[in-house]
């Protein structure tokens, strides 16, 4: 079976977009597939961060810091950007913009909806609760079985892809606040470029 068969790509157009800000909220609602030995899991999106590039003291590539980990950033958007946090926790990122302009789009959690089973056992039945399986960007990352393997990987490939997003039902919101985690960045830290989407005032990770 091909992952996301059923459902519409992203476009490479909807990657190419300067506006990092409006495509980390355009992303919520879009399901997340990928295939690892066989195995197919997959959830929709529902908590996004935006960092933008070369200006936004959050980013990796804060004025134009170019190395081995972040030289994947500056490639055309629609490839994954995945790096590991405290040396415990792999990111998945999503690279946007054209080439040169770093944006990147932190996929910070997803509703667990294909391969519950598969995904149970990577988390090591942790969470009892579906939603909380995957509400956090390094649960994310578990759950889905995504490494940094998967840096700079094609979102619109075989090992992984994104489903572009269907209208949302009635009590589905989108909730804007602030990025958590990055009190350096100083005044960029308080950028309102979160993005959580919720059902009928609870958040969507959090049923």
């Amino acid at each position: 079976m091909e992952i996301g068969s059923d459902l519409p790509l992203l476009t490479y157009d909807f990657y190419q977009s300067t506006n990092v800000v409006m495509q980390a909220e355009a992303l919520l609602g879009c399901c997340v597939f990928t295939e690892v030995d066989g195995a197919v899991t997959g959830g929709m999106i529902v908590e996004t961060e935006a960092y933008e590039g070369v200006t936004d003291k959050a980013s990796h590539a804060f004025g134009g810091r170019f190395t081995n980990r972040t030289e994947v950033m500056f490639r055309a958007g629609g490839i994954a950007y995945v790096y590991l946090c405290y040396g415990m926790h792999h990111m998945f990122n999503i690279v946007t913009a054209p080439e040169g302009m770093p944006h990147a789009i932190l996929v910070r959690g997803i509703v667990p909806m294909f391969g519950i089973h598969t995904i149970k056992q990577r988390m090591s039945h942790s969470d009892n609760t579906i939603p909380l399986l995957s509400n956090g960007p390094g649960k994310v990352c578990k759950s889905l079985g995504i490494d940094k393997g998967f840096n700079a990987e094609p979102l619109c490939g075989k090992r992984i892809r994104i489903t572009a997003r269907t209208p949302l039902a009635e009590g589905y919101a989108i909730t804007v606040a602030r990025r958590v985690g990055i009190n350096y960045a100083g005044t960029d830290a308080l950028l309102p470029y979160r993005f959580i989407l919720s059902v009928n005032g609870y958040r969507a990770v959090g049923l």
